[in-house]
């Protein structure tokens, strides 16, 4: 699984802003969530986005950025901030506002680099050790017992009617719960939605037959059956597929 660390980027310049931008775009683990170009929209934003890490203006009107990192952390979910300014006179306070580092226009991309090695230190450390504590099989609840598997273990999932069957090489199970459910367990494995009722795992896929308006059958290894994929979702089943 790639690890990301979402930015929100904030600037009253638009020129600043799409520099901050190109530069980030560059690193493999950083994904540029947002922009403001105020303090109000930086806490809206911050608000929708859920950014790891705010890269924060401090002269800007109406709400300078001190101001913006005392709302900040008032957040839920509070950022780590990283002031990039045109003025090195405010290194200190934004210090005392625990910032992980600070950047004087133009921004010095050996500089940058360094800030970005910080961040990558301190949030996928963290979430590394958050994965590695979480579950690791999936879990088939049915009425008398709840049954774990390997996810690597499952050809597909399909809803029949009022339930759901998971489907392995040598056995299917039988459960109430959603499609949708499952989808979100396994979205960090190799399980693909082609159908509003079907979650295929890719690992598994041996062919791909054309056939009418669009739409596709697929064949997994070990099943005869073949699956129907929706027109809708053919593009970006051959983009998961193909080299």
């Amino acid at each position: 699984m790639k690890r990301t660390i979402k930015v929100l980027i904030v600037d009253d310049e638009r020129y600043s802003r799409d520099e901050m931008k190109h530069l980030l775009n560059e690193y493999e683990h950083i994904e540029v969530a947002g922009e403001a170009d105020s303090g109000e929209s930086c806490v809206t934003k911050a608000l929708q986005l859920q950014p790891d890490v705010v890269f924060l203006d401090i002269e800007m009107p109406k709400m300078n950025g001190m101001e913006v990192a005392v709302m900040l952390k008032e957040l839920k979910k509070v950022p780590l901030l990283v002031f990039a300014t045109a003025y090195p006179n405010f290194a200190a306070e934004a210090f005392r506002h625990e910032a992980v580092d600070y950047l004087v226009k133009p921004f010095d991309e050996d500089q940058l680099r360094e800030t970005v090695s910080r961040l990558e230190k301190l949030l996928l450390a963290s979430q590394r050790e958050e994965e590695s504590v979480s579950p690791s099989k999936l879990a088939i609840e049915g009425d008398e017992e709840i049954i774990y598997i390997e996810p690597k273990d499952v050809l597909y999932v399909y809803r029949d009617e009022r339930v759901t069957r998971v489907v392995l090489k040598d056995k299917e199970y039988e459960t109430k719960t959603a499609l949708k459910d499952f989808e979100a367990r396994l979205k960090e494995f190799s399980f693909f939605r082609i159908h509003k009722s079907y979650l295929v795992n890719l690992d598994y896929v041996k062919r791909l037959v054309p056939w009418f308006n669009g739409a596709y059958h697929l064949e997994m290894e070990g099943k005869t059956e073949m699956l129907s994929v929706s027109r809708n979702y053919v593009k970006g089943l051959r983009t998961r597929l193909e080299l």
